[in-house]
């Protein structure tokens, strides 16, 4: 049975009661009244599970740190599983079932705006977390630096791509995220920074470039299969956006014998698996974004949202456009690291993977791997 807003629950309540019964009970700011024992009921909606760190990390570290900052509000983790409008559901869904606020990851950007919509008329806030949402209001954005990423990317291209010329220039596939985020675009935009002056110098060809949908790394697979078939396997390097496509690429690279060969440049994320890659040489690095320092700002800005109903100044470093509220939407900025084979110890040190996590499988044989397992 589908739990009524707040104000229809009263309602309904109201009109059911004698009028010598009646109570009057307040359902608190926000759009709902959260737990039975008047603590706050917050739903964080995560996009998919093939981005690996959502699930292993995100929610986790944000429900410890709602834990932590608010220790009487329910934190609900859902998951859409890469269908856009199973997320909307799921925010009509949090709404009808109470939400005091909303942390959403949005599965696209522009299919969101109608969950941004619903939740606005709804009086539930709405921090975006990571992924920007289009076409509706939101309270706030906490996200990496997402040009920074762009740009530690292209500067390990430009390190790669150095011994390229003009009578034999680099041969490279450039493996783009989903088309339309806000990452994807500020990735591009810091990539090329570095990637541009290349390729205007005749140092650098791309031979192969696409955009992945929703980040799917089966689908960036494919998109590098029909690239290496297109070049008959000339390639001389793969630009990425993410670990996920940087897997996906590298699974193509594997069947065609190519792994360690060609090298795959622009992970993002710090996946398990893109850590081990990195450390068989099979992955030149990824762009570290510490997610325990996302969850807690996330958790600083939610718990100001429940009790002020909007956020602090001082938090907000500038703005994301998401084509609807000007100047954007309230931002607030993290730095990202990047990472390499000489500093993967990095994750361990902060407690993202220990290294009997990491070194499993070929990995075991790597030498960090024997050197740290002894």
């Amino acid at each position: 049975m589908r739990r009524l807003p707040c104000s229809r629950r009263l309602v309904v309540r109201l009109a059911a009661l004698p009028a010598a019964a009646l109570l009057v009970a307040a359902c608190g700011s926000g759009g709902g009244s959260g737990t039975a024992s008047g603590g706050k009921t917050v739903y964080m909606l995560l996009p998919n599970t093939t981005t690996v760190r959502f699930t292993t990390q995100d929610g986790p570290d944000f429900k410890a740190a709602m834990k932590k900052a608010m220790p009487d509000a329910k934190v609900v983790i859902q998951n859409a599983e890469n269908d856009p409008q199973k997320q909307v559901q799921q925010v009509e869904t949090a709404i009808s079932g109470g939400a005091s606020a909303t942390v959403l990851v949005a599965a696209d950007p522009y299919i969101a705006g109608g969950a941004l919509q619903k939740a606005s008329v709804a009086k539930v806030p709405v921090l975006l977390y990571d992924h920007d949402a289009r076409g509706g209001p939101a309270a706030a954005q906490v996200v990496f630096n997402s040009l920074s990423v762009g740009q530690n990317q292209g500067q390990d291209a430009a390190k790669v791509l150095a011994g390229g010329t003009t009578a034999k220039p680099k041969v490279i596939a450039r493996i783009y995220g989903n088309q339309g985020d806000y990452g994807t675009t500020q990735y591009k935009k810091g990539q090329d920074q570095y990637i541009e002056p290349l390729v205007k110098a005749g140092k650098v060809k791309v031979a192969c470039e696409t955009y992945t949908p929703n980040w799917d790394p089966a689908k960036a697979q494919s998109e590098m299969e029909q690239c290496l078939t297109k070049t008959n396997n000339k390639i001389d390097a793969v630009v990425v956006m993410n670990d996920g496509t940087a897997g996906g690429s590298i699974a193509a690279l594997k069947a065609q014998s190519l792994t360690g060969k060609v090298p795959v440049i622009g992970g993002q994320d710090a996946d398990l698996q893109a850590v081990q890659y990195i450390l068989l040489g099979y992955q030149y690095g990824t762009v570290y974004k510490p997610f325990k320092l996302q969850a807690a700002k996330a958790a600083e800005l939610t718990v100001q949202l429940l009790k002020n109903g909007k956020i602090d100044k001082s938090e907000v470093d500038g703005y994301v456009d998401n084509g609807f509220m000007k100047p954007g939407v309230p931002a607030a900025f993290l730095p990202v690291q990047d990472l390499h084979a000489d500093t993967v110890a990095t994750l361990v040190k902060d407690g993202v993977w220990t290294w009997k996590q990491i070194c499993t499988g070929p990995t075991a044989a790597t030498a960090t791997c024997k050197k740290e397992m002894g």
